[in-house]
């Protein structure tokens, strides 16, 4: 079945926490599904007034103005974050109606086109772009305003470029589609009335080098950008552009090391970057790139499989966990929770199947089914899963009525988790029980789609790969939300687990269209935790202070670096590793290849486990780890544990330890398993 296949849809419900997204969207977009965790997210909650970064710009738009910032960083032992300031603003003189909203008139995957309605102005914000891109629709004088002091603004001979030097060190170029006259003061520019592009770029670190590279690409401008699967493990990008010449866009680190370069007609130009708390964004000429995964093996079982003689101890483990499944004894009515509870259960199947006890493999499968049936079948009455048009996609019955229940569901906050361990709990149940895979196949899809729709069509139900960011290859989960710091998100490998589940249904329905874009998010996701999450002693990406203190980071957001969680404090360091492993599965492996960085994040870890009132659960994702390196210590350490996180088991943990190699080298970073068309049922 394709993924935009959708025959099933929830009941329908009417949200009362949701916002009216016809504020800003225009008309013709409100019949279809609406993005819900963009990076352009804050131009369409509340006000539309707080910042987005548009890579390599913070932009934020109000009151009939654009302001543009190129962003410092501010660094300390505990966050980092980009700081906006108001370096230009953009907006038409004369304005009739000064106050009017702006209104967003198109997006895609990788660029969003705001308007300015009583402006005419119209703005291709298209990420990557060294140019913030104007197109002035009708005769309109325009001003640009700073709070800086301007120091120049100078013509060249034909008034098509101007310099524009401010105060704070930085240089600007402005690039116009035809003569244009500035005049300025202090703290303005303006123009006489003008019709056509506008184009505006900060000169990175003020380099008469890279002004030239601006010179020679200024003419040639994206109006709008799409991300293509071309075959799994490949990502293409391509823009339309507009203008003449050569398209000059910018690549953060993650691009650079998939960029294939036998595959794309592109030219990277090494010495022209731009800052970003990303990374260094490099210069890349052409039209359409090519992202080349390595290839990752989405498998029910353990890669290496598990050492014979460990079965016995998993066995007895599995017949105390599998005898304490009580489907009648759940308490938590929580989306996420409750798809923790029965994904663990649906892990001592696999479990079982891998060391051949298959006795217990019954008394699962019943309890899945009387744990899951009930939400696929609208019939759980404390929650359960609905659809609402407004926006398009899936909400529960608590968060429909209540923004903070199912912690956000229902303003579309972390739809990827919950939706996560549902379908890992379905693709297990489905493999262990063919028959009742395929009556509950349309559910276990309409689900699916809800986060990994690849529909572009107006008939779609569901927002396009709703949480995934097809230009940073990593999800966002902070939904409807107005953030000051743009989209966030905390949990790395449970994203990971979302899309491994999708592939692992994949495999149960014999879906290989399913199992290729599962696995192929599955590994960028993985590799942006690897570029951005995984701390590495050393690393330059964040600079010394925060290196130094931080293995992992708590929450990143756009514009922020923050070793805080959601629900822990920075110290807390156990729950800052466990959140970024759990939950424990085959993939663990590939997310965790890096042994010398394990062993690092391990170290930093220990100490916080001292603290009076650690968690036994988390213990357990710390000890995870370190049987990568030190199976035997682990293995000690796991055996007294007195309690195990909601979504893991002491059979689990036995089953990850026991499949770990007696000995591994610092150097082996996991690419022999890598076994992309071994899938194995």
């Amino acid at each position: 079945m394709a993924l935009s296949s959708q025959p099933f849809i929830f009941p329908g419900t009417q949200s009362t926490v949701l916002p009216d997204p016809s504020a800003f969207f225009a008309p013709h977009l409100l019949s279809n599904p609406l993005p819900t965790n963009s990076f352009f997210q804050n131009f369409v909650l509340k006000n539309g007034d707080q910042p987005e970064f548009i890579h390599p710009y913070i932009v934020k738009s109000s009151l009939s103005s654009l302001t543009l910032c190129y962003p410092s960083q501010f660094h300390n032992p505990a966050f980092i974050y980009q700081t906006f300031i108001a370096d230009l603003t953009i907006r038409a003189l004369n304005n009739p109606n000064p106050n009017a909203p702006h209104v967003i008139s198109s997006f895609d995957d990788l660029s969003v086109t705001l308007d300015l309605p009583s402006s005419n102005l119209r703005f291709f914000l298209v990420k990557g772009s060294p140019f913030i891109t104007c197109s002035v629709i009708e005769n309109v004088a325009i001003s640009i305003s700073t709070i800086h002091a301007i120091l120049q603004c100078s013509p060249n001979g034909n008034r098509t470029k101007y310099t524009i030097k401010l105060n704070n060190g930085q240089t600007w170029v402005l690039y116009a589609s035809s003569p244009i006259d500035l005049s300025n003061d202090v703290s303005s520019i303006t123009s006489g009335v003008f019709l056509g592009i506008i184009r505006i770029a900060c000169l990175p670190n003020s380099d008469q080098t890279s002004e030239a590279v601006l010179d020679r690409f200024s003419s040639c401008y994206p109006t709008s950008g799409n991300a293509v699967f071309k075959q799994p493990f490949c990502v293409e990008y391509k823009w339309e552009k507009k203008g003449w010449g050569d398209l000059l866009m910018l690549a953060h680190p993650l691009h650079l090391q998939l960029l294939s370069a036998a595959d794309s007609s592109v030219t990277v130009l090494e010495g022209f970057k731009y800052n970003s708390i990303d990374g260094e964004l490099v210069g890349v000429v052409g039209d359409s790139w090519i992202l080349k995964s390595d290839p990752v093996s989405v498998t029910w079982h353990s890669i290496k499989g598990v050492k014979e003689e460990a079965c016995l101890e998993i066995i007895d483990s599995l017949n105390k966990d599998v005898a304490a499944l009580d489907s009648k004894g759940i308490s938590t009515t929580s989306s996420y929770f409750f798809g923790k509870l029965i994904a663990r259960a649906a892990r001592l199947a696999l479990i079982a199947e891998e060391v051949c006890h298959l006795d217990v493999i019954p008394a699962i499968r019943k309890f899945l089914k009387d744990t899951v049936e009930p939400w696929l079948e609208g019939t759980f009455q404390a929650n359960g899963f609905f659809y609402e048009s407004k926006w398009g996609g899936i909400v529960t019955k608590q968060g429909a009525l209540d923004s903070g229940a199912d912690f956000g569901f229902g303003v579309y906050n972390d739809h990827h988790f919950h939706i996560g361990h549902f379908l890992y709990a379905i693709a297990v149940l489905a493999k262990i029980d063919p028959i009742w895979g395929r009556k509950y196949k349309p559910q276990a899809y309409a689900l699916m789609a809800d986060f990994m729709n690849l529909s572009r069509r107006s008939n779609s139900k569901y927002a396009r790969l709703r949480c995934f960011d097809l230009w940073k290859l990593h999800s966002w989960a902070g939904g409807l939300t107005e953030f000051a710091d743009g989209r966030n998100q905390e949990s790395t490998s449970e994203a990971v687990n979302a899309y491994y589940s999708a592939a692992l249904m994949g495999l149960a329905y014999g879906d290989t269209h399913l199992v290729a874009i599962g696995s192929t998010l599955s590994a960028l996701e993985i590799h942006s935790a690897q570029t951005w999450w995984h701390v590495k002693e050393g690393s330059t990406l964040y600079g010394e202070e925060f290196t130094k203190n931080n293995r992992v980071v708590g929450v990143l957001w756009s514009n922020k670096r923050d070793s805080g969680l959601w629900f822990a404090p920075p110290e807390w360091k156990e729950c800052r590793l466990g959140i970024q492993v759990l939950p424990i599965l085959p993939i663990t492996e590939l997310l965790f290849s890096d042994v010398q960085f394990v062993k690092q994040l391990v170290e930093w870890t220990l100490p916080a486990l001292a603290r009076e009132g650690v968690g036994e659960g988390w213990k357990g994702f710390v000890y995870t780890l370190e049987a990568i390196y030190d199976k035997v210590g682990a293995l000690n350490k796991t055996r007294s544990l007195t309690g195990f996180d909601d979504g893991n088991s002491l059979s689990n943990l036995l089953w990850w330890i026991h499949s770990r190699d007696d000995e591994v080298g610092e150097s082996d970073r996991g690419s022999k398993f890598c076994w992309f068309r071994h899938y194995s049922h």
